[in-house]
């Protein structure tokens, strides 16, 4: 948890609720407009699945900015261990896939990094 002072300075607490729900919200924009794009091409679904792939895409560049912290960097270097994590649970949802344990410690690693990187204490 990371404490930031306000204007009266008075100290608030930035909710890392709120910072994993975007996460969450921006895998399943981004994993989903990818998948939506790998269906419309590779699996021959049309057009109107790019399209709402493409869509998806450019929902999640949206979603990011939302994100409490302001350093773009950090964001999305958190995220792209969500993105990890997340894939392969679309994968297990959506295509049946089974992660072996590799799969799964390599999760846990990233999540662990995202946590490090986003929830560490800094100085203000």
């Amino acid at each position: 948890m990371r404490w930031r002072q306000d204007d009266r300075g008075t100290v608030r607490r930035v909710t890392v609720l709120r910072s994993l729900l975007l996460f969450a919200l921006a895998a399943l924009a981004e994993i989903g407009g990818a998948w939506l794009v790998w269906q419309g091409w590779r699996e021959n679904r049309g057009l109107w699945w790019i399209a709402a792939g493409v869509i998806a895409l450019g929902a999640y560049g949206f979603v990011a900015t939302f994100q409490p912290d302001p350093n773009f960097g950090r964001i999305l270097a958190a995220y792209g261990g969500v993105f990890v994590a997340g894939s392969l649970a679309w994968g297990v949802l959506v295509d049946g896939f089974r992660p072996d344990r590799w799969d799964l410690a390599g999760a846990a690693i990233c999540l662990l990094g995202v946590a490090v990187i986003m929830y560490a204490p800094r100085d203000a």
